[in-house]
């Protein structure tokens, strides 16, 4: 007993060691993170104020920084790759899909090893971090209702629904064919019931459109009584409105949105500090308040109640670098006008 006491002891203390090295280590990096001074931050957060409100936060706890540069993901790829390819090295990180990320592995490789964040700690266990990309948020998707138009006893629960000829010609719809949310919904319930399904959805004579936010207001105004995809943060800007973002039951296709770093990143202890930062709870709760599905666990009682659906919604897939070509294929096929 007295030497399983012992070997009891000397495990604690060498953990205990270790911890106080990992956080020695986490020190040099913070302040290595301050001395650069800043950050450049490569996003498509379209001005959300709960990303810039972390930003805010951030340069006001650390005095670091953050030069932001907020694109459409296709030419946020573009600027990235251009500017890599001339050895510009002029950005950090990137917030982008994973597939978006593997492609630049394969292309470049564009992007780096982070190094070790103490924060990633907090994700949930079904997102986890990679050497080359850590988890920031979740772009998950359902259907948006309107409420006048739809009873709550005829809302679709189901993807299945939606194939009823009940709602032929009546549903506006992100359009399949192209990147872009309807792609994501179209991979995700190809890989989950089949081209059969996406026949019976495409004789449903689809409105396709690609302003999404303004889609969404087209449901409000009562032009069509469904849209599809919905993704659940754009839903949260339509609060007193009469819509509905409704959770399908077998799950969400969504988008993960990731911290990459950037090859030859000039300020990457600042980089890492930012990343750690945004993957504290409080930050997190911000993006669980906007309906975005946060990727640290333990939010669910924390978040306001009418957010809650989203924050923790069960993941029924998203779209793979392998696939999506073949993907985009078939829905020009299955979507395209006969």
């Amino acid at each position: 007993m007295v030497r399983v006491f012992a070997i009891i002891l000397a495990v604690m203390g060498f953990g205990a060691v270790a911890h106080a090295q990992d956080a020695a280590e986490w020190e040099k990096v913070v302040a290595g993170g301050k001395k650069e001074g800043k950050v450049v931050l490569y996003n498509s957060a379209n001005g959300a104020s709960y990303f810039t409100n972390i930003i805010k936060a951030f340069e006001q706890k650390y005095g670091i920084s953050v030069d932001s540069l907020d694109l459409r993901a296709s030419e946020l790829t573009e600027r990235i790759r251009a500017e890599q390819v001339a050895g510009r090295y002029l950005g950090d990180l990137e917030l982008h899909s994973t597939s978006t990320i593997q492609q630049q592995i394969i292309d470049g490789p564009l992007v780096e090893k982070i190094g070790k964040v103490p924060n990633i700690a907090n994700l949930r266990a079904d997102l986890p971090a990679t050497d080359m990309w850590i988890p920031a948020w979740i772009q998950a998707y359902g259907v948006l209702v309107n409420t006048r138009m739809v009873k709550p006893e005829d809302e679709p629960k189901s993807w299945k629904d939606l194939t009823d000829p009940k709602w032929q010609g009546k549903m506006l719809s992100d359009d399949t064919r192209p990147i872009g949310g309807g792609q994501t919904m179209f991979f995700v319930l190809q890989k989950t019931y089949g081209t059969p399904f996406h026949e019976k959805l495409a004789a449903q004579n689809l409105v396709f459109s690609r302003d999404l936010r303004n889609d969404a207001r087209r449901i409000a105004r009562g032009e069509y009584p469904l849209y599809i995809p919905q993704m659940f943060a754009m839903a949260s800007d339509l609060k007193g409105l009469p819509v509905k973002a409704v959770v399908m039951e077998e799950g969400v296709p969504y988008v993960p949105i990731n911290f990459a770093q950037l090859k030859n990143a000039p300020h990457p202890n600042a980089a890492r500090v930012f990343i750690n930062y945004f993957l504290e709870v409080e930050s997190q709760l911000q993006y669980a308040n906007a309906w975005m599905t946060p990727v640290v666990k333990g939010l669910m009682d924390r978040a306001n109640p009418d957010a809650r659906p989203y924050v923790e919604p069960k993941l029924l897939g998203a779209t793979t670098l392998e696939e999506r070509v073949p993907m985009m294929e078939l829905a020009k096929k299955i979507y395209s006008p006969k």
